[in-house]
């Protein structure tokens, strides 16, 4: 296998599928074109939740890009051509969405933080649930949500 980057617009929509064995995973196709400007249909599978969550967030004709391990063969197409079959087993997507939010993230991550939300996160990453931090800042700290923080 190969490990590659593609990058293409979307077709179609994402189809969720479950395997005999009961497991889940997604199948989609992405339009690439080469290196002579000829478009080249790639097919997609996945497998982890994340990137299945993603696949089946996109539409017909979203720029995506997706990373994984690649397999190369051929087929008869219907003209009695032999044409090239892509497949590519997904690790990885990456969309305009995900970069925004990326940015966003490092935005907020950039800003400098109290010694107070500093030792809120260390004690949320530690498992503790309340901050313990006294003085100026205590309030805030505790009124922030789980879903507010960002790790």
């Amino acid at each position: 296998m190969i490990d590659v980057l593609v990058a293409g617009k979307f077709v179609g929509v994402a189809v969720e599928r479950t395997a005999s064995s009961g497991k889940t995973f997604v199948t989609s196709k992405l339009r690439a074109a080469d290196s002579e400007g000829e478009a080249q249909f790639v097919n997609v599978v996945a497998f982890d939740n994340s990137v299945k969550s993603m696949l089946l967030a996109l539409a017909d004709g979203d720029s995506v890009a997706v990373s994984g391990t690649m397999k190369v063969g051929t087929y008869e197409a219907r003209d009695k051509s032999v044409r090239v079959s892509i497949n590519v087993v997904a690790t990885a997507v990456l969309t305009a969405y995900g970069v925004k939010r990326k940015r966003e993230d490092m935005r907020v991550t950039s800003q400098p933080e109290t010694e107070s939300t500093r030792s809120f996160s260390v004690r949320k990453r530690n498992g503790e649930r309340h901050s313990r931090a006294s003085g100026a800042g205590v309030s805030e700290v505790e009124n922030i949500q789980e879903d507010d923080i960002n790790f």
